[in-house]
């Protein structure tokens, strides 16, 4: 519940934070980022919205955009990197571990699927898809994808993730109806976020509804 509850209202713990740690926030927010993109099994963390957040404390002059534009630019990349060299040295050891499971199987067949369809793609992709963000890296990492291919797609895309939604918060952020309703249009992140992943889940079932009529 404290971790919906941060996600929903991170805009308050943002200001708090900033309140009691000053320029620490730009560390606290470095870490979240880092920690989400690059832990395989920290999947939940906040990402699109924290970064919208920060984006709104910037248009009011609390945070500097360009310092926060880099810093999570930078988590997230090496993120990700860490999660690749997670998965191409330890990756098989981890799900081979039966005393616990670090990643759920159906969100595995997920990020497979991704990469099946789109390549090398699927790591540019997956920056706009919670959860399967985090384990695409992974998967690659286990598969060997070529680094040069991963370092370019994984550099794309967490320019394009993170300037876009920080440059959101900053423009939008402030506008009266979106700070009133900003639960809810944190919400509507989450769920235009999970989109790609819900017509996957629904594509594979129909697929395998049809499979087993054939």
């Amino acid at each position: 519940m404290e971790l919906i509850d941060f996600i929903l209202h991170c805009d308050e713990h943002i200001g708090q934070f900033i309140n009691d740690y000053g320029n620490f926030i730009y560390a606290i927010l470095f870490a979240i980022i880092f920690v989400e993109t690059g832990l395989v099994f920290m999947p939940f963390l906040p990402g699109d919205s924290l970064i919208f957040a920060a984006g709104t404390f910037a248009a009011i002059g609390q945070l500097n955009f360009f310092v926060l534009l880099v810093l999570i630019i930078l988590a997230a990349i090496i993120g990700d990197t860490v999660n690749y060299e997670i998965g191409k040295h330890f990756g098989r050891k981890l799900l081979n571990n039966k005393k616990f499971t670090i990643v759920k199987q159906e969100n595995l067949d997920k990020a497979d699927a991704l990469i099946k369809k789109y390549g090398s793609w699927a790591v540019f992709l997956a920056r706009f898809m919670p959860i399967i963000r985090t384990i695409v890296p992974f998967v690659v990492g286990m598969g060997r994808l070529d680094y040069k291919k991963f370092i370019t797609f994984n550099a794309l895309g967490g320019i394009t993730w993170v300037t876009l939604f920080l440059c959101l918060g900053y423009f939008l952020g402030n506008i009266p109806f979106v700070s009133d309703h900003f639960t809810i249009i944190i919400l509507g992140i989450i769920f235009l976020s999970i989109i790609p992943i819900l017509i996957g889940f629904i594509k594979t079932r129909m697929d395998k509804k049809k499979n087993a009529s054939n």
